[in-house]
């Protein structure tokens, strides 16, 4: 099952998402209106979304209940994207520029705040104490991924333990909030409820691992963005980590003074270093067994199209090239 499958089987519920992220985008204000549309609109993948309406159906849930709840995942992960790229200096997302590029660094602050601010109002209409529990704890944690990630910038001395801890926080969690909330939606035992949860954690751990591997070995066209980014901030992301440490003295300080310093003076030297390290491939074998990890959490669940489609994510996570 292709990407494009799992659209056309999701094809009625990720409209009715879209509809329900439009309506709530409306503001008085006009340029909360512009910032956010632009932003919103701008290519995303909507995979956050996607996993909390496919996760409910492959548990039986046959109402609108994970509508509302997708799209606030979605305006969660869309606030976050408006602050990393003001924090990150990034002039490019999903091949287009950034708001803050377009706008300036104090929009894109302040829309990020209401869409926040929005999608915990919408975790009122929603009328679930425990979802709204699930989204507040998920939006702290990924706010402490931020600051973490913030602290380990220009850091060579970054451990491959401390990544790991940076992106289960900042990215894995909120893929993991979308399928507890899946289970909590369609009142799930604890057991179901934590197995699903854990394939959110698995499966967005995979995703962010092939991110980092495709920052140095992907197109800048297919990913949307400028390769080395993530070295251009001194991001010491796992191809860095295990690259300086399994490379030679002169690769190891290479990188080092990479990291320490940004930006891309050195990215051919530093890309041949990842490659001749193995680096790469290292991270996307890391990728693959989170990736089958969250596979394996799926056994037992109703053989449906929707558990086919929650599997064909997970290995989609991994085999990609944007």
């Amino acid at each position: 099952m292709q990407l494009s499958d799992i659209k056309s089987l999701m094809s009625a519920d990720l409209t009715a998402v879209d509809d329900e992220i439009r309506h709530q985008l409306h503001s008085d204000v006009p340029l909360i209106d512009q910032v956010s549309h632009y932003i919103i609109n701008s290519g995303g993948k909507r995979l956050r979304p996607m996993l909390v309406v496919v996760g409910a159906r492959a548990l039986g849930c046959d109402d609108d209940a994970p509508v509302k709840a997708a799209a606030i995942i979605e305006f969660i992960h869309t606030a976050t994207l408006l602050h990393d790229d003001v924090v990150d200096e990034s002039a490019l997302r999903r091949g287009r520029r950034t708001a803050n590029d377009v706008w300036g660094n104090q929009a894109s602050v302040l829309v990020g705040d209401f869409l926040y601010s929005r999608a915990f109002q919408m975790m009122v209409e929603v009328g679930h104490m425990r979802v709204m529990d699930i989204l507040a704890e998920a939006t702290n944690t990924i706010a402490e991924g931020e600051v973490l990630q913030l602290i380990n910038t220009n850091d060579p001395d970054t451990t491959e333990e401390a990544y790991l801890t940076v992106i289960h926080r900042k990215t894995a969690k909120l893929f993991e909030a979308g399928l507890r909330i899946a289970a909590v939606l369609t009142n799930q035992s604890q057991e179901i409820e934590s197995r699903l949860a854990s394939f959110g954690l698995h499966l967005g751990t995979a995703f962010q691992l092939i991110d980092d591997v495709l920052d140095y070995s992907g197109s800048s066209d297919d990913l949307g963005k400028n390769v080395g980014d993530d070295l251009a901030e001194g991001k010491p992301t796992l191809p860095l980590i295990y690259a300086m440490k399994h490379g030679n003295p002169d690769q190891t300080k290479l990188i080092q003074d990479a990291i320490t310093k940004g930006g891309l003076e050195h990215i051919d030297q530093v890309a041949e270093a990842i490659k001749s390290t193995g680096a790469l491939d290292y991270t996307e074998k890391l990728a693959r067994s989170e990736s089958e990890a969250a596979l394996s959490l799926l056994k037992g669940l109703p053989e449906t199209p929707y558990r086919d489609a929650l599997a064909a994510l997970a290995r989609l996570s991994v085999d990609r090239n944007y």
